[in-house]
């Protein structure tokens, strides 16, 4: 029977006419005239049906907000947390209604308020995120809820990490990470060793829940390798993909991990050339073990200077002259594709709808709109020669330069920022922007610089103090199992941190929907994707890390990027829900 139908006759119980001699006690003592099986009937569904909506996640007792995201941002949990619309947009597709976050500047603001602290409380936030596919990959993903004053750097936040422009690397690609800070001194840099004999930890890339390191190993008899972390300085071998002395660049593409080899001259950081004669410039795909699939030769290259993903494509650039830009088109084909005014393309980053490049020939940088480049013009200074690595901070593309050793953030072409000098070193190289805060390893000296803000670089920790050399250098950086990796020159080492709680998911999330949810629950820190437990803090904060900022709570912003994505069914609870609870809720809320 229809509610329609119900409601009729439940009103006609009461609006009986009278009859001259009727009373209101007539009318009573007929209504009792109807059978109790019938209205037994007619009662029960809607009990369990009250009964199931009081009991079921929409109201659960413990639901501080809920944002349904179907048409706007209101909180539906009762608490009155709405949301103020930054140029999101509300779109239905097939049985779901969702919010539409384009990745240029549309986030959705909840003002502060006690209620939304979460202290050293319990918590549980769960949201749905879709993805686009590989092919219209074109942005770094970014934030997809924070909570974060990079000010006091206390606060947390959820996000999908998508490090691109590494130096020469692709390291985390469609990654999740949850952290939060209270603002104390971080905990010390920790010596992971040295993978095989490098000299020089080129590449580092977190993939399928591993991390792989690609190294420069120049002596006698010995060549480029890639090895996989097991923890503490153990590494695992996992093979030389060819002769040469290194592996240059390391991305992941289509769920599989890519590796570009090169003959690197070590005089470039004044030290002897390597007595290896191996050419380099070709790419090989991870066969597991010690295998390695030859993928190509990048025509006229001695030496693949990065790899990057941009619209569903692999590309590639050269390291030496002649300036070289590929594309892979499968097997072992390769497209050469344009330079920008026959000059040379470094670092690669996706950011905005572009791809955008570094190089060694102009202290210029450049975007690619998958046809032509554009001049970015130059970063700063003429003193300026060389631009080396990227980072997308709080939305906004940021650059390392040779040879002021400063990081300049892009306003537009030809517009550059100057956001400071890093001590009174001549080089950034890797950049990353680990739980809420943007990181730079440097040469001469090896030193990694944490940014407080515009001109405002703390110097963290010099990771390489091999004596006697000209050049130190923090190479290339990722995030894994939490903390921040960072590989060195010319000790060979590689080095981790982590600034205050973390966990990830080192594993790519596919295209579509992911429900994502993390927790705490006494001081440890749990990350749920498709309501299965993937990933826990390794140890217990006690007491848990006070994380509190007097920050509004921001949805699909924050301090890596606008998020490209869509979100639904945002919900944040005061208590740790366990396994059982998030299953039940992945299964009942489903898009």
């Amino acid at each position: 029977m229809s509610p329609g139908a119900l409601s009729g006759k439940v009103a006609g119980l009461g609006t009986r006419p009278r009859t001259a001699t009727g009373t209101a006690r007539g009318n009573f003592g007929a209504a009792l005239r109807v059978p109790v099986s019938l209205l037994l009937s007619l009662l029960l569904p809607w009990c369990w049906l009250l009964a199931r909506a009081e009991t079921g996640p929409r109201l659960h007792p413990a639901l501080l907000g809920h944002w349904k995201l179907e048409s706007d941002a209101r909180d539906t949990s009762g608490h009155g947390h709405h949301g103020v619309n930054h140029g999101v947009r509300f779109e239905r597709k097939g049985r779901s209604s969702l919010a539409v976050f384009d990745g240029r500047g549309a986030w959705i603001e909840i003002p502060s308020g006690p209620a939304l602290e979460i202290g050293r409380r319990d918590f549980t936030i769960a949201v749905w995120v879709w993805l686009p596919p590989e092919g219209e990959q074109d942005d770094a993903f970014g934030d997809v809820l924070s909570q974060f004053d990079p000010r006091s750097r206390k606060g947390w936040g959820l996000r999908i990490t998508h490090h691109t422009g590494v130096t020469t690397s692709q390291s985390n690609a469609r990654q999740v990470h949850f952290g939060l800070d209270d603002g104390q001194q971080p905990a010390p840099w920790i010596d992971h060793g040295r993978p095989g004999n490098a000299v020089l930890v080129f590449a580092l890339a977190a993939y399928d829940g591993g991390l792989y390191a690609g190294t420069c190993e120049p002596g006698p008899g010995e060549r480029g390798g890639v090895y996989h972390f097991r923890g503490g300085t153990d590494w695992a071998d996992c093979g030389s993909p060819a002769p040469c002395n290194s592996v240059s660049a390391l991305a992941e593409w289509n769920g599989q991990l890519y590796a570009g080899v090169a003959n690197y001259r070590l005089a470039g950081s004044a030290l002897p050339e390597s007595t290896n004669p191996h050419s380099g410039g070709k790419v090989f795909r991870y066969r597991g073990g010690r295998s390695w699939e030859d993928c190509g030769q990048l025509p006229g290259t001695e030496a693949v200077g990065g790899l990057v993903v941009y619209r569903g494509a692999l590309y590639a650039s050269s390291l030496y002259r002649p300036a070289g830009f590929f594309r892979y088109e499968g097997q072992k084909r390769w497209t050469p594709l344009p330079t920008p005014g026959n000059l040379r393309v470094e670092a690669m980053c996706v950011y905005d709808g572009f791809l955008f490049a570094s190089s060694y020939d102009q202290g210029h940088v450049f975007r690619y709109d998958g046809e032509s480049w554009a001049d970015c013009g130059q970063v700063g200074p003429k003193e300026n020669t060389q631009t080396y690595s990227f980072a997308v901070h709080s939305g906004r593309l940021m650059v390392g330069t040779w040879s002021t050793g400063r990081v300049y953030r892009y306003g537009g072409d030809h517009r550059w920022e100057d956001w400071g000098r890093l001590g009174q070193e001549l080089e950034v190289m890797g950049m990353m922007v680990h739980n809420g805060m943007l990181y730079a390893g440097t040469l001469p000296q090896a030193e990694v610089y944490r940014c407080d803000g515009p001109d405002r670089w703390k110097r963290m920790v010099q990771l390489d103090a091999t004596p006697g050399v000209k050049y130190r250098r923090a190479w290339t950086m990722a995030e894994f199992h939490g903390r921040l990796f960072c590989g060195t020159l010319p000790s060979g080492k590689v080095w981790s941190f982590e600034s205050g709680q973390n966990v990830t998911h080192d594993r790519s999330l596919p295209a579509g929907w992911n429900h994502l949810a993390a927790t705490r629950e006494g001081g440890r820190l749990r990350l749920f994707v498709g309501g299965k437990p993937v990933a826990a803090s390794g140890e217990l904060s006690s007491p848990p890390l006070d994380a509190s900022p007097e920050m509004p709570l921001k949805l699909g912003f924050g301090s890596n990027d606008y998020l490209r994505g869509r979100l639904r069914d945002v919900r944040w609870y005061s208590h740790a829900l366990d396994p059982r609870e998030l299953g039940r809720l992945v299964r009942q809320t489903l898009p």
